[in-house]
């Protein structure tokens, strides 16, 4: 089988307080993008990466390539309003009718290169692999009314990416209207009528999202060093 990953990169830099869009900023030595990308290539050599990026910030990330030297090879696909529309201009380049594809959160950098090889490995036995962790804290439920009650937490699951489907399954599950409740790929495909699996994730596999989560990456990266 043919393998692809669409790398979703459409964040702006608001709740991380930057003018710079979140995957353009430098952890380490690279914009945190290119890690993200050169996971998927030290995984697979052979993957052909497919990044979404809102069209006015192509122009930019030409750049960040020639100034880093980044060679990973990937095709560039424009976004579109939200990210399930996004997800779809991804799929619609992919020309094969058969094959698996990831799609992953592109601020998600640190992703381990294990995880996504067994995200394939799960996808292609039983058609989808939807990447989790555990909770570590207490969680409530509250209520309209403004209480709460206690809720076993050993029923959850934080979602995270890569989410790694059959191209036929994942083809398919778009071709529904876009919902509010779809907030991942595999919302998507449960809407769909699929059955979903799901693989444990890492907790090194953070969503940079604010300025605390770039102190982590950086603190991660050294001590990697």
């Amino acid at each position: 089988m043919s393998l692809y990953a669409i790398i979703v990169a459409g964040g702006t830099g608001s709740r991380m307080q930057s003018e710079v869009p979140k995957q353009f900023i430098p952890v380490g030595r690279l914009p945190v993008l290119m890690h993200t990308l050169t996971r998927f290539y030290q995984a697979f050599p052979s993957i052909q990466i497919i990044l979404v990026l809102p069209e006015k910030d192509i122009s930019t990330w030409n750049t960040l390539c020639k100034q880093y030297t980044f060679t990973v090879p990937h095709l560039q696909v424009p976004g579109g309003e939200t990210r399930f529309h996004s997800v779809k201009n991804g799929l619609q380049a992919i020309t094969a009718t058969d094959g698996l594809v990831a799609i992953h959160d592109g601020v998600r950098p640190f992703v381990p290169v294990a995880t996504i090889k067994h995200s394939f490995d799960v996808a292609r036995e039983k058609g989808c692999a939807i990447t989790v962790i555990p909770l570590k804290d207490s969680i409530r439920k509250v209520s309209v009314d403004g209480t709460s009650q206690t809720v076993d937490r050993t029923h959850f699951r934080l979602v995270q990416t890569p989410q790694t489907f059959q191209l036929p399954v994942i083809r398919q599950s778009f071709l529904q209207a876009v919902h509010t409740h779809f907030t991942d790929d595999a919302s998507v495909a449960e809407a769909a009528g699929f059955q979903l699996s799901l693989i444990d994730g890492s907790y090194e596999n953070i969503k940079i999202t604010t300025p605390e989560d770039l102190l982590w990456a950086e603190a991660f990266l050294k001590k990697k060093a």
